[in-house]
């Protein structure tokens, strides 16, 4: 993790701090498990943001006290979540996920998710995008 990155997340809350790390560890373990090669971590809105060669950018934040994990709006991403998730999961409009930063991260659908979005352009023309 580089140094502004870092100074990122160690500027917001212990429990916000905590949870922003693990979405980080999932998304390079999803990356990882998937065989997507290298990760890009750059800051994009004074945010972590991540991708993958064929995947959908997603970036992190910390808002009041919810962490969120954000994706392009114009994308199925979020309304494919919403359908297969929404009984675990909170959404805010076609663009994030939220995630209350003092409950245990909801890992399973999260994971799943992340993985959706890191191979997005290879599955998009999938229904549900081959979840």
């Amino acid at each position: 993790m580089n140094t502004d990155i870092k100074n990122i997340f160690n500027n917001h809350p212990e429990a916000a701090k905590s949870t922003l790390i693990q979405l980080r560890e999932l998304i390079y373990t999803v990356a990882q498990e998937q065989n997507l090669g290298v990760v890009e971590e750059s800051i994009k809105w004074g945010e972590p943001s991540y991708s993958t060669i064929n995947g959908s950018s997603i970036r992190i934040g910390f808002k009041g006290a919810s962490c969120y994990l954000f994706f392009h709006c114009q994308s199925k991403l979020v309304s494919t979540f919403r359908e297969l998730y929404s009984h675990n999961l909170t959404f805010e409009g076609n663009r994030a996920i939220v995630l209350n930063s003092e409950k245990p991260l909801p890992e399973h659908p999260v994971k799943e998710c992340i993985k959706l979005a890191l191979t997005y352009h290879s599955v998009k023309h999938l229904p549900l995008l081959g979840a």
